[in-house]
């Protein structure tokens, strides 16, 4: 049996000499910037995203994946509901399998079912095609080791190399893997997100409203919080390639806010298009970002005595007025840069049971594995009935948030996004806000690691020096950046 070489980026076309089996292979542009973002790679569909790209990631993510597993197994694969979900999803597997490897494919999920079931089988990893919050025509590839977390940034690292031909690796062409259609895995993973409730709490009597941004917790959101006993009214409820996250989800709460005090509703959820994060919205409609949830979980668990060290990991993004409050519950916060894997980096560091983003994307290890929207949707509501008062309640009892503006800036231009921090109008304008502000407010600056904006945040005591410095600082980024 000879084995292929493969040494460059490419799209698999046959065989260049059948007595040594070698593959031929096509190099594909990729840009001069890293691919992979803070949640895996992103784009728009056409332009970075493509068929023959997503065939070459998949192929040497098997071959990285199968090189550092401790045993043979399969790749799990999900997808969204986006048009181009699809079309990647069987690229992948084409990859996957070139590379000798079986595609276990669940179809639609959610990204916390591909990351639990690829943790709880024999699989070596995990691969789920979404971008997320992105508009209907982005999409993803996020990658997942076999413990269900995100995949390294060695790792990445590793299949970047491959994917730009410096790096090589022996292919067995007479010895691809197999597709397999294993839908039936995800009925687990809501066993899983139950069963830490089913015994303890019931939902009966909660009327939660659930937006599901036509994206990929359509099918079993529902099922999950009528099972969990809750009557339940759903928005957006079916998948929908062109209309996911649009004017929905957890981008966009004013449909959800809305309804709850249309129908008189104990709470209502909304979730992006993969599910993996989750806002709130309580009885009178008031939205409940991440901040909040931290901050109503953490307490819940400080008082079980389930909270070691008192300690909430969370990013530059969270709210001085949250981290004074927890603070004086006697607790720590320590703040990563944004991107759930970095607030799961520092939770396994510390030990840290409770974390997550201001945007939604929250981490329970008591529950969970990776952020989850299900499983937190689930436990919020299941702390409002044991509570017996309302969300808002609750709320009133929390923590007043510094006014906090955060604008987003288009800039196309990879280059000119990526080192913005060599812009100096825009670093002095920074400087003078940091000097105006002192103590009583932060900026926070950043290109986004998952769309093309430079994203502008501005938090302060006074609503009127966020309104003015916000705006000077957006203006630095328009005048030079864009």
């Amino acid at each position: 049996m000879v084995s292929s070489i493969i040494e460059t980026p490419s799209v698999l076309q046959g065989y260049t000499s059948e007595a040594e089996g070698n593959l031929v292979l096509n190099l594909i542009p990729l840009p001069a910037t890293s691919l992979f973002g803070t949640d895996g790679i992103r784009g728009r569909v056409g332009e970075l995203l493509s068929a023959p790209l997503a065939l070459e990631v998949g192929f040497w993510t098997g071959v990285v994946l199968r090189t550092q597993a401790s045993h043979p197994g399969p790749i799990i694969l999900g997808q969204d509901s986006r048009n181009s979900s699809d079309m990647l999803a069987m690229a992948l597997s084409a990859g996957l399998t070139a590379a000798g490897l079986d595609v276990w494919y669940l179809g639609l999920c959610p990204t916390p079912c591909v990351a639990y079931l690829t943790s709880i089988t024999d699989a070596i990893g995990g691969v789920m095609i979404s971008a997320s919050h992105n508009p209907p025509e982005d999409n993803g590839i996020k990658i997942f080791g076999a413990d269900g977390a995100k995949l390294s940034q060695g790792l990445q690292a590793e299949i970047e190399a491959g994917l730009r031909g410096m790096a090589s690796s022996s292919a067995n062409a007479s010895n691809c893997g197999r597709h397999y259609k294993r839908a039936e895995l995800v009925k687990d993973y809501v066993e899983a997100l139950k069963k830490p409730l089913h015994n303890a709490v019931n939902l009966q009597g909660m009327k939660i409203i659930l937006d599901l941004a036509w994206g990929a917790a359509v099918e079993l959101a529902p099922v999950v919080f009528r099972e969990m006993g809750a009557e339940v009214i759903c928005l957006h409820s079916e998948p929908d390639g062109d209309r996911i996250n649009v004017n929905c989800g957890s981008t966009h709460l004013e449909i959800l806010q809305a309804t709850v005090k249309e129908y008189n509703a104990d709470i209502g959820f909304a979730f992006d298009g993969d599910a993996d994060r989750v806002l709130a919205v309580d009885n009178s409609g008031r939205p409940v970002n991440g901040d909040y949830i931290l901050y109503l979980w953490g307490r819940s668990l400080q008082q079980r005595q389930q909270l070691p060290d008192n300690l909430i990991v969370s990013t530059v993004m969270a709210n001085l007025g949250f981290e004074k409050a927890w603070k004086q519950l006697g607790g720590t916060l320590i703040r990563t840069n944004v991107g759930d894997q970095y607030v799961q980096a520092e939770m396994l560091r510390t030990g840290g049971m409770l974390g997550g983003e201001q945007s939604g994307h929250i981490l329970c290890r008591h529950y969970g594995i990776t952020g989850d929207g299900l499983l937190t949707a689930l436990h919020i509501a299941a702390l409002v009935q044991w509570s017996g008062v309302s969300l808002a309640s609750m709320l009133e009892e929390s923590f007043q948030t510094y006014p906090q503006l955060l604008r987003n800036v288009r800039v196309e231009d990879r280059s000119k996004r990526l080192g913005w921090k060599d812009c100096q109008p825009l670093q002095q304008a920074i400087a003078r806000a940091e000097a105006a502000m002192t103590d009583s407010g932060r900026i926070l600056v950043r290109a986004s690691g998952t769309e093309p904006v430079i994203r502008v945040m501005v938090e302060a005591e006074a609503a009127e020096l966020a309104d003015y410095w916000t705006n000077e600082l957006v203006s630095q980024v328009q005048q030079h950046l864009v």
